[in-house]
């Protein structure tokens, strides 16, 4: 199955930044959007950020606006996570996937995304 496949991640100290990657496995997968999600040990999955393949708008959610940046280059079909300013965290689960249907209603939750990679895990230490 096609999938992506998220790296980057690892153990950084507080105040410190941190680049994520997410990449499909096969150039051929494709959809309207690629989005970042993050899910700590014991809760629901939370969104982080998105972008528009087609025009290269971007969406936050309101706890990460401002910090963090998402990207995409194109030649290389690689979408980042630019994350600055991390606080003291236990190890949170860092996933994209991509969104085949943009909808305003749609890019914040989990759900209607597809392709889900097995994550990249991220510590921040005090």
């Amino acid at each position: 199955q096609v999938h992506m496949v998220e790296s980057g991640g690892g153990l950084v100290q507080a105040g410190s930044s941190l680049r994520l990657s997410c990449v499909p496995s096969e150039p051929s997968l494709s959809g309207h959007v690629t989005g970042w999600f993050c899910q700590a040990p014991g809760k629901e999955r939370e969104f982080v950020a998105a972008i528009r393949w087609s025009n290269g708008i971007t969406y936050y959610g309101d706890s990460v606006k401002g910090r963090f940046a998402i990207s995409m280059d194109s030649a290389k079909n690689t979408v980042w996570l630019q994350m600055n300013s991390r606080e003291p965290e236990d190890t949170v689960v860092y996933n994209c996937a991509v969104l085949a249907y943009f909808t305003h209603l749609a890019i914040a939750i989990p759900d209607p995304y597809e392709h889900w990679g097995q994550g990249t895990q991220v510590t921040v230490s005090s």
